[in-house]
């Protein structure tokens, strides 16, 4: 029970993508409703070379300091201490009477948080709290791919030119943002590990611009597929290049990226990749689940033919892990005397005699009748 309990929590996260780091958040539920003084220096990592350090001490119990380290999206991007002054101070906006930027961080850290859990409330607020802290990560990653888009209409990019950057959110799977005058194009290079996952990806891809340009959808970016690099991309590593899933191209224009539009954007930018790869693992899943049914059915059928010519009944429960037959009400000696019937039918049915090899020689040698020679003579009579 408590492993499908689990299952159900990690679809349920992977269908919403929680910006909160799980690990992060249950240790600091943890120290909070402790409600008394604990020596913790732990350390916490996550896909796409995250580290989290927390330290709390019995000497000081209302502080835990929590220092952070997440690669930046792209090396072009001006750095202070590690991170961006727009991402400072929108770190500084987070929970200012709760969370209090330590300055120099510590080592290492890009980043260094003192928590003071005193001023946290009683209740289920305590949980929402300390859910926006463990979030603060995302709010790094999001800030720097926000400060790109909302520079669409900036001015060191001239009418006919772009300027190309490459960011990186995981490991192995760069994508790029291509910003323009006008616009702003996102390209993602797709890379799958089985041929199946391309032909479900490749399918989602071409319906994905289908709806997406649609009426319905005229006010979404416009998303488009193909299968060789974009005339953008001239110039990049080979090794970026190479995919077997094409790429996919969003148009992000400056009311995609205004007010309230700009954060679901840069996330769902973010989470494409994840998103994608959820998406064919959900299909293949339904696929297989389907083939299962159809074969359950077929099976079914089978049995039921083999009892109406048989004589006898299989009921099989061949969904699930288990499989019970029950034999239904036949003689064996029946069944035996069919088998023996239906053989002699086949052996008179067949048109050549059966040879034995050297049964021949064994024959002549000690199965020949003798000749034995008669006393009396006959004369033949013509």
């Amino acid at each position: 029970m408590s492993q499908n309990l689990y299952f159900l929590r990690e679809r349920e996260r992977m269908a919403c993508f929680d910006r909160a780091s799980p690990a992060l958040k249950e240790t600091l539920l943890k120290i909070y409703r402790d409600n008394k003084p604990t020596e913790l220096d732990q350390r916490l990592f996550e896909f796409g070379a995250v580290e989290y350090h927390i330290r709390s001490s019995v000497s000081d119990p209302h502080y835990v300091h929590l220092s952070i380290s997440t690669p930046l999206l792209s090396q072009e991007a001006s750095v202070a201490q590690g991170i961006s002054q727009g991402t400072v101070q929108t770190i500084k906006g987070i929970l200012s009477d709760i969370v209090e930027l330590v300055e120099p961080s510590r080592e290492g850290y890009q980043l260094t948080l003192r928590l003071d859990f005193s001023k946290i409330p009683q209740g289920k607020d305590s949980s929402k709290i300390i859910t926006e802290i463990a979030s603060i990560q995302a709010a790094i990653l999001s800030c720097q791919l926000k400060e790109m888009l909302s520079n669409v209409a900036s001015q060191d990019t001239s009418p006919g030119m772009y300027k190309l950057i490459k960011l990186l959110y995981h490991p192995r799977e760069p994508f790029f943002v291509v910003r323009q005058p006008e616009k702003t194009i996102a390209v993602f290079p797709m890379r799958f590990q089985e041929n199946t996952d391309v032909i479900i990806a490749t399918a989602f891809f071409q319906e994905l611009m289908d709806v997406g340009s649609s009426e319905a959808w005229a006010k979404v970016p416009l998303c488009t597929w193909s299968p060789i690099p974009p005339p953008e991309l001239r110039g990049e590593q080979m090794e970026d290049l190479s995919t077997n899933g094409g790429f996919v191209s969003f148009d992000i224009l400056p009311h995609h990226v205004k007010g309230k539009r700009l954060d679901k954007t840069v996330w769902n930018l973010l989470n494409f990749y994840a998103f994608v790869k959820y998406h064919v693992k959900c299909t293949r899943g339904f696929i297989q689940r389907r083939m299962r049914k159809r074969l359950d059915n077929l099976v079914k059928i089978l049995h039921k033919a083999s009892s109406e010519e048989g004589g006898y009944v299989d009921d099989a429960q061949v969904a699930g892990c288990g499989c019970i037959k029950s034999l239904v009400s036949v003689s064996k000696t029946n069944t035996l005397r069919r088998r023996c019937r239906n053989f002699t039918k086949k052996v008179k049915r067949m048109r050549c005699p059966i040879k034995i090899h050297g049964f021949r020689r064994f024959r002549r040698r000690w199965l020949t009748v003798p000749k034995f020679s008669s006393a009396f003579k006959y004369t033949k009579i013509d």
